[in-house]
């Protein structure tokens, strides 16, 4: 069993049991979370394809830890003019563990 699922503007294929990380939740570590916008649904033999969301479907997922993705560098240079710029950014994310999926 599967679904796909949407939150913070990306896609995720979620299985009970699995651990994603997804962008940033306001939610405390330990807290469940349930995820409304399931766009396909699978119980082995049956998809159920949304348009655009699954009626009354459901991802239900707990809240393991907050953190920071690696570090990415930005560089930005015009040729001849002297310009350089370095900028740094770490994404910030939630990992969960799906607990149940209901279709």
């Amino acid at each position: 069993m599967y679904a796909v699922f949407q939150t913070g503007g990306k896609q995720f294929r979620a299985e009970p049991g699995a651990r994603l990380r997804v962008p940033t939740l306001g939610a405390e570590e330990g807290d469940t979370v349930s995820f409304e916008e399931v766009l396909l649904a699978s119980d082995g033999s049956v998809v159920s394809i949304g348009q655009p969301t699954l009626d009354g479907a459901s991802v239900t997922a707990e809240v393991l830890c907050h953190g920071k993705d690696k570090k990415i560098v930005v560089f930005k240079r015009k040729r001849r003019k002297g310009y350089r710029k370095k900028q740094g950014h770490r994404q910030k994310f939630t990992e969960i563990r799906i607990a149940e999926i209901k279709v």
